[in-house]
């Protein structure tokens, strides 16, 4: 079929300047012709039934996973592209020391350049789609144009897709221009393969026009742009223009004895139990946990200064090994249909299976590379970052309120990351300037053999650091400026945690149980932030009081909570240096950050 020239093809909006750009993309990529995205039931029966014919997708068994597929990537695209990863800000300062910055003119004319024919013999897909929920002032428009019907699919689940978020931004609306190719155009003599891709690739961010261009890679949250590109690095952009804060946090609700609810925010870095925390099941008797989010979440201050937060996302993106019943039924349970699998096992009945997921491997799999599964070649079945895309409102914990275009109201924001040594089970911040300070200075260690050695931490303030837009000192600028500008001088503010729930004893072997246990901690932190319960100063922050943390039930000794709940005063002289050597990296932090600095430096001396 001949390209088709843009000004032909059919379009449901009078939206002139997204139909301009649209315009001016189909006439750059050059595609074979475009379509809008519906959203609707027939297009993905369409789109899907396309992959399956190509190859792309395999149709899992109907009475495993009704209406679900499973796709094996190139093994050159299985992740997260951060060394491709750019912030093309104005000014480097503002990209500032954690981002890979480029000259955004320099960068315009290396993606014309790129994208250039990059859509021939294609389609051109349309995807207005809406994060946060329909209807609300504070969602956000994207507008996606991608030559992957892969993307497609997996933009259905993971946001408000189609004619209802082109509905929401009407003739005149802003969005977020979102340009996606794979990379490899069909020109003449060029065969079509089942996951088309680039060995060069690029995920680009501008932040001061609003745009995300991705070339070259058709996985993850480098294809999906509502994801980390728009939720993140683009949203944390527009949230310090205009006074609100886009987080990489869960949002869970937590519902006591009395019938009292309380929503509770929560950061942490890659394999610390994000979403297992976001999924949890509580052992506390009494007490219930529900999911708002697992990955994202978009806070403002309320007129009564507390804090409201979304979740922008429709769907969940998991990462599939590990993920089980012991470690998460609310999550397996969610993916019972209407799901896409991506690089796990496939089994011999048309199911998929991780590492994780039953104790044993069945017999007869194919592993994420399309060949026999041997459990003694020491390789597993499934990519470790193997996913798995599926929508959140089937998740068995779902709160509610979890798309309530209004937020929830937040109690209290949880921190933390994995420390086998130094680091308190939870501990609550003195003030709200603490609590970022404390955010800041998150880590987790390396490897094991380094334990507790303050050089071989990761530092990922604030859970952010591959997902802030912008200058991380300016950053924490703004989390304190949240504060100063809230009603009664923020006192409705959340209270601030930092938890770990890694702790190891001098066998290595974890002091905490974790898991559905969490909720122990969960309820101090409750009644901590409405005053029912006691804490103890320390010189990092306020500790549980003795019996104020619930432990009914629970078979741990006292040797093993008093070393949770310790603070070695000689280990945090260390790590107090660490923060400062870190944080010191980063440019020119807050005034009251290196206050705060001080402080802990003047308790720890006392």
């Amino acid at each position: 079929m001949a390209d088709m020239h843009p000004s032909e093809t059919a379009h449901p909006t009078r939206h002139a300047a997204l139909l301009a750009w649209v315009d001016d993309i189909a006439t750059l990529t050059t595609p074979r012709d475009i379509q809008w995205c519906d959203g609707s039931e027939a297009e993905w029966h369409r789109l899907s039934q396309q992959l399956v014919d190509a190859g792309t997708l395999v149709r899992l068994a109907a009475d495993k996973r009704p209406n679900s597929f499973y796709a094996r990537s190139d093994p050159r695209d299985v992740a997260r592209v951060e060394s491709r990863t750019f912030i093309c800000s104005e000014k480097a300062e503002d990209a500032g020391a954690t981002n890979n910055w480029r000259d955004p003119a320099e960068t315009r004319a290396d993606m014309n350049r790129l994208f250039a024919g990059s859509m021939t013999g294609r389609t051109m897909y349309v995807v207005p789609f809406c994060m946060g929920p329909l209807g609300s002032p504070n969602s956000v428009i994207g507008v996606e144009l991608t030559d992957s019907p892969y993307v497609v699919l997996s933009m259905r689940i993971m946001a408000r897709m189609g004619k209802p978020a082109l509905d929401m931004l009407g003739n005149d609306g802003f969005f977020v221009p979102c340009i996606h190719s794979v990379g490899m155009p069909l020109t003449e003599g060029v065969a079509d393969v089942a996951w088309p891709c680039n060995d060069e690739k690029w995920i680009v961010h501008y932040p001061e026009t609003r745009e995300i261009w991705s070339y070259g890679s058709g996985y993850g949250g480098n294809a999906l742009l509502g994801k980390k590109c728009l939720a993140l690095r683009i949203a944390s952009v527009m949230a310090r223009d205009d006074g609100w804060l886009a987080e990489h946090m869960l949002i869970l609700k937590i519902t006591g004895p009395d019938g009292a609810s309380h929503n509770i925010a929560a950061a942490f870095p890659s394999a610390c139990g994000k979403t297992n925390m976001a999924m949890l099941e509580c052992a506390l008797p009494g007490w219930t946990v529900e999911t708002i989010g697992d990955d994202i979440a978009w806070m403002r201050v309320g007129q009564d200064g507390r804090l409201y937060a979304v979740n922008p996302e429709a769907g969940f993106f998991g990462v599939a090994p590990g993920t089980g019943p012991s470690t998460n039924r609310n999550a397996v349970d969610t993916l019972h249909a209407n799901a896409i699998f991506t690089n796990t096992a496939l089994t011999a009945d048309g199911d998929v299976w991780w590492e994780g997921l039953t104790k044993t491997a069945p017999e007869g799999l194919t592993d994420w590379q399309g060949k026999p599964f041997d459990p003694a070649n020491g390789t597993p079945a499934a990519h470790p970052n193997a996913r798995f895309a599926v929508p959140a409102s089937q998740c068995p914990s779902i709160a509610a309120e979890w798309d309530d275009p209004a937020g929830v109201p937040i109690t209290a924001i949880l921190f933390g990351g994995r420390r086998a040594t130094a680091v308190p089970l939870v501990t609550e911040a003195y003030d709200w300037n603490h609590g970022v300070y404390l955010a800041a200075n998150i880590a987790s260690e390396g490897t094991a053999a380094a334990e507790g050695k303050v050089g071989a931490l990761r530092r990922d303030p604030f859970a952010m650091l591959p997902f802030c837009g912008y200058d991380m000192c300016q950053y924490f600028a703004h989390w304190i400026e949240t504060a100063r500008k809230a009603p009664n001088g923020g006192a409705n503010l959340p209270k601030i945690f930092l938890v770990n729930w890694f702790r190891k004893d001098a066998n290595g072997k974890f002091l905490w149980p974790g898991f559905g246990d969490n909720a122990r901690v969960l309820k101090w932190v409750v009644e901590r932030s409405t005053g029912q319960t006691d804490a103890i100063d320390s010189p990092i922050g306020r500790l549980p009081a003795p019996g104020a943390l619930d432990l009914g039930g629970l078979d741990l000794d006292e040797a093993a909570l008093t070393e949770l709940l310790g603070v070695d005063v000689e280990l945090w002289k260390e790590e107090a240096a660490g923060n400062a050597r870190d944080l010191a990296a980063l440019g020119t932090i807050p005034a009251e950050l290196a206050e705060q600095q001080a402080r802990l430096e003047e308790r720890l001396t006392v």
